[in-house]
């Protein structure tokens, strides 16, 4: 869909083309691979993102952990693996994709915006501790995703991806409160996020506190 020779340039086509999957090299000027990853994460939590690098130190490949790439790849980039990881995705928007397939179609547009955006929200309430992947949830409808996104804003004045943030936090901050027997990981696990440093990340960013100092207040 696109090419960047830097970071900035490539975080600035993912806003304007929403992709599916990011490739990216680790060292590249002003931004480096691992701050595009940790933005992308941040502001689009549904990319899968593969690491391409000709530096082997495990510190790299620790911060890929951590950020949950789908794979770190060595340079010289082989073809076939990179085809296989490729496969390896697209299997699991398949997976997906069935998820929600006879409640969104092409059938579905005959509804009108309004509808549609709450027959998303009704889903994601129902599916937020799972992917949802919204790009293929509007192309089952023949929708581009930005559309998709600005009935939803229409409707309830937030973004989808914002709308599923919210309710992975404000469920979490409940489960931290009432469920002392439940662990950090586990209620990142219960609200959807599967890598406890980035939930702890994300629970931060929106309440200000870690979860466990939200517990301890």
């Amino acid at each position: 869909m696109g090419t960047a020779q830097t970071g900035v340039q490539a975080y600035a086509l993912i806003e304007e083309l929403n992709p599916e999957v990011l490739v990216t090299d680790i060292r590249m000027p002003v931004m480096d691979g691992i701050a595009l990853i940790a933005k992308v994460r941040e502001h689009f939590p549904l990319i899968k993102c593969i690491i391409t690098s000709g530096f082997s130190d495990f510190e790299y490949a620790r911060s890929a952990i951590t950020l949950c790439v789908s794979d770190y790849l060595l340079k010289p980039l082989d073809s076939e693996e990179l085809s296989d990881i490729l496969g390896k995705i697209k299997r699991e928007f398949q997976i997906a994709q069935n998820s929600f397939e006879g409640i969104f179609s092409p059938a579905t547009t005959r509804q009108t915006p309004t509808q549609i955006a709450e027959l998303l929200k009704e889903y994601i309430l129902s599916n937020y501790t799972s992917e949802i992947n919204l790009n293929l949830i509007a192309s089952s409808m023949n929708y581009s995703s930005s559309y998709l996104t600005k009935i939803f804003c229409q409707v309830y004045d937030c973004t989808p991806s914002k709308y599923i943030i919210n309710l992975r936090i404000n469920k979490a901050c409940q489960l931290l409160l009432h469920n002392p027997e439940l662990s950090i990981r586990q209620i990142g696990e219960a609200v959807g996020y599967h890598d406890q440093a980035y939930f702890s990340r994300i629970f931060k960013k929106h309440t200000g506190k870690s979860p466990f100092e939200y517990r301890e207040t």
